[in-house]
């Protein structure tokens, strides 16, 4: 099992921590963000997380992997490889659901562990959830590198994540950087908002 100490030094390594003025996908502001991208462009850092994350999950009897597309693509194939099973992903439609294409189906009773490189308000998750569900499937479980919550969120399904942070974050009205006249927010994430 990885220690916390190894999942910061690897983190830090892999340039993830960013300390600055943020705008988040959920639309609030942070000082902090983390860019878990940066995990995914060697294979030293994913291959080693991913690991770590599948070990969590060992016991869980999984046999499909979800990640939402794109910040968790990479990762559910990573992940799927630790457990020897597919793994898809989810994509947005033209009206902004949450759907499976390609060709992905998930199978009635098919145990499916949802997996998402950082979590915040977990709105992306709650989406696949919902979707695994509505096609039958039982969710196993969600896992994630960061868990930006500090294990404050709950899902109705176990949740683990690798590394947990708890990073403050505001609402833009109530964002002291606002306040304080520092005006360069940064939108570093892939959804706009």
């Amino acid at each position: 099992m990885i220690t916390e100490q190894r999942v910061t030094e690897v983190l830090k390594e892999a340039g993830v921590l960013l300390e600055g003025h943020f705008l988040l996908t959920s639309g609030r502001h942070s000082n902090k963000y983390l860019q878990c991208a940066r995990i995914f462009r060697n294979t030293k850092y994913s291959e080693e997380l991913c690991s770590a994350l599948a070990e969590l999950y060992a016991d869980g009897n999984v046999q499909l992997i979800i990640g939402p597309a794109m910040g968790a693509v990479q990762m559910a194939y990573e992940v799927s490889r630790h457990f020897g099973c597919e793994n898809f992903f989810t994509e947005r439609d033209e009206d902004g659901a949450v759907v499976l294409r390609r060709g992905f189906v998930i199978e009635p009773g098919q145990r499916v562990l949802v997996v998402e490189d950082v979590v915040t308000t977990g709105g992306s998750v709650k989406e696949v959830i919902e979707l695994i569900q509505h096609a039958g499937g039982v969710v196993a479980g969600v896992g994630s590198i960061v868990d930006r919550t500090g294990g404050k969120i709950d899902f109705g399904v176990p949740f683990k994540a690798v590394y947990s942070a708890d990073v403050t974050s505001w609402e833009a009205a109530e964002c002291p950087l606002c306040k304080a006249g520092i005006h360069e927010l940064v939108k570093p994430g892939s959804r706009k908002k």
